[in-house]
Parts: C-alpha cells; structure tokens; sequence
C-alpha cells in the first residue's frame, strides 16, 4: 500500500471544505466539482465528496441517515489546540480533552456532516531501563 485516501460524503461540498481548512489549519491540495482533498501526514489524503456525486457513484443515497458514519482519529503533537480550532471551526463538541482507557489522550467532536472528528496524542514512549 502506497498511502490511504479516507473520502468523507457530505451535504455542502464547500462548507465542509471551509470547516476542515479552519479545523486542520491548512489548504486543500485540490478543490473542484465533486472532490476536495487535504494532504495528511504520513502520506494519506482526507476527501471531501458531496452525498450526491456519492448517490451517482455508488447508486444508494448515503445521506439517508444521519447517525454518525465515520470517524476522522488524527495523531497530532497538540490535541487541544486542533480541538479548538475545529470548534471554533463549528464542529460540536462531542467530549473535551483527556485520558482515554488506551492510553492517548484525545478530543472528540462532530464534523457539519456528523461524522466524528477526533485529535489525540499518543504518550510519550519512555526509553527502556538498561
């Protein structure tokens, strides 16, 4: 495997575009009719397709429901920052900054189109006792 594209539906191409620009703090690498994409690290690729070019595409509506679909877990250096930047953005805070059971600490809220959004980071790894 090369990299990996993770392709979001959504209701309004371009306010979920403007959303996850102020939320990622950066441009997308491209952003035509029918597709936006925002490079990631590591090589992957979020996409941005509206639910009706998906209906076109795929021949079933997948904004048919509106409970959660997906989940966007993003490793970042500062999850409280990315946090706030996507509430400021409008995403719905979902659950604050903190320890979860796995061990990262992470933030979790809704994207425009209900699709979960969460930061995290992963604790610092400590080095081996000698």
């Amino acid at each position: 495997m090369h990299h990996a594209h993770f392709i979001l539906y959504v209701r309004e191409q371009a306010r979920s575009a403007a959303f996850y620009r102020a939320a990622l703090g950066v441009e997308p690498r491209l952003d035509v009719p029918g597709m936006t994409e925002f490079a990631l690290t590591g090589g992957a690729v979020l996409g941005l397709m509206p639910e009706a070019g998906a209906a076109r595409l795929l021949g079933i509506d997948p904004g048919a429901s509106r409970a959660p679909r997906a989940e966007l877990y993003l490793l970042v250096d500062n999850p409280g920052a990315a946090h706030q930047r996507a509430l400021a953005a409008g995403a719905a805070e979902l659950s604050p900054l903190q320890p979860r059971d796995w061990g990262h600490e992470a933030a979790y809220s809704l994207d425009p189109d209900g699709h979960v959004l969460a930061f995290a980071r992963a604790p610092a790894l400590k080095p081996p006792r000698s």
